[in-house]
């Protein structure tokens, strides 16, 4: 990507595309030089500690923040954290490269930066906070403290399906629109962006360019998380079984849709606080539409990749949530089966699955003792908790991993979506 857009001069194209075909594209210009810390962190850290940058922004993926699910705290035992905080290291993380420059300001008397997290993450501002003072204080308990006191490390919420760029981007872009364009970008025309308005050093107009400043973004967190993000992963994962490689194509199927739907309406949303300004039956019929746009063609595997991340992250806080009420648990705990089963490295057609996940050597391994041991992936507390202590979920997820055993995903979905107690008749041979 450095090379793409060095080659550019730092421009690239956007292209908004829509669910009933309509397609605008423009260049962007706001990427005055990009530099790469992994093979070069020195200028990197010298241009975040120049005074006239008063924002970092991070998108570093859910599982970028090196902190442990059970504990919730940063794992200081990490190989890359230990060779960062060991003397004279030149940094490499993101917590070294970002504490560095923070360092050089405080000695410099200069106003740190804000820290901005634009990731997946419910309370993505105060993970930030918890990481990269945490990463401070081990190296320095004083800038640790200093940090913790002066940086503003902001919430946000960030909203748009924005699949990886293809070949075949970068041929209708030239073909369409006559721009020869190394690294476009492609995404649907919906945007939504919520921000909490705290910063250390001021801040753009953002409410300008159509941002939502509040002083809580939590609800709209929660919503994004718990029904964008986790039904993405309710509809991927059975897409995938069921023979679909693209998010648009198992979004248009009427047994999958009614299956999200119900995702959606008996244990997503009963889960979120009311949301200032939204409707949520509105966003989730909207929402069912925009995953079905085929103008912006993002690939199941995409959505299912890292699982380890993303279903704790996305899922697994709806299904606490549900137990906690006493509701509704078994979309979602089929969505974990079908996880489960994905995990196997085979689809039902026999061909290999590629599981990208960080620990996907850990995943196959145990996806494929199910057959005989069904409480094998559940026992994987490191994800789980003692979530495969609660009856009710581990019933509901063994009677939908039985059935995609033996009936398939299709089956399963349509029993889920057919049949009011699904959990009673799922198991039953074909």
């Amino acid at each position: 990507m450095k090379e793409a857009l060095d080659a550019q001069d730092g421009l690239y194209t956007l292209v908004e595309k829509d669910a009933g075909g309509g397609c605008s594209a423009r260049v962007i210009g706001s990427i005055k030089r990009y530099l790469l810390a992994p093979s070069n962190p020195e200028p990197v850290i010298e241009a975040m500690a120049d005074e006239r940058v008063r924002i970092i922004s991070l998108t570093i993926t859910e599982g970028g923040y090196n902190v442990d699910p059970d504990s919730g705290e940063f794992d200081a035992d990490d190989a890359d954290v230990a060779r960062d905080l060991a003397p004279d290291a030149a940094p490499r993380t993101v917590f070294g490269v970002v504490t560095e420059a923070l360092d050089r300001r405080r000695a410099r008397r200069l106003r740190p930066f804000t820290v901005m997290s634009c990731d997946n993450l419910p309370g993505n501002g105060e993970r930030s906070r918890l990481a990269f003072t945490s990463f401070a204080r081990l190296r320095d308990p004083s800038l640790g403290e200093w940090i913790d006191s002066q940086v503003a490390f902001p919430n946000s919420m960030v909203d748009r399906i924005t699949p990886a760029t293809t070949a075949e981007d970068r041929d209708e872009v030239r073909s369409r629109f006559g721009i020869e364009d190394r690294w476009p970008v492609v995404c649907e025309s919906f945007a939504e962006w919520v921000l909490e308005d705290s910063f250390s050093a001021g801040r753009p107009a953002y409410d300008r360019a159509g941002v939502r400043l509040v002083a809580d973004v939590g609800p709209y967190e929660l919503m994004k998380l718990r029904l964008v993000n986790a039904g993405h992963q309710a509809l991927a994962y059975f897409g995938y079984l069921c023979g679909y490689r693209f998010v648009h194509e198992a979004a248009q199927d009427p047994d999958l849709r009614a299956f999200l739907l119900g995702y959606l309406d008996e244990e997503g949303v009963p889960t979120l606080p009311s949301v200032p300004g939204v409707d949520l039956r509105a966003y989730t019929r909207a929402l069912i539409e925009r995953f079905a746009n085929a103008s912006v063609p993002d690939t199941l595997a995409r959505v299912c990749a890292y699982g380890s991340d993303r279903i704790p992250t996305f899922l697994l806080p709806v299904i606490r949530a549900q137990l906690a009420g006493s509701t509704e648990v078994r979309r979602s705990a089929a969505v974990i089966a079908a996880w489960a089963r994905y995990a196997q490295g085979i689809d039902e057609e026999g061909q290999p699955i590629e599981v990208v996940d960080r620990f996907s050597d850990t995943l196959t391994e145990t996806a494929r003792r199910q057959r005989d041991d069904p409480d094998a992936f559940l026992a994987q507390r490191q994800w789980f908790g003692d979530l495969a202590d609660e009856p009710r979920f581990a019933t509901a997820f063994r009677s939908s991993l039985r059935s995609l055993h033996e009936r398939g995903a299709r089956a399963t979905v349509r029993a889920l979506i057919e049949t009011p107690d699904a959990a009673a008749t799922m198991g039953a041979p074909r």
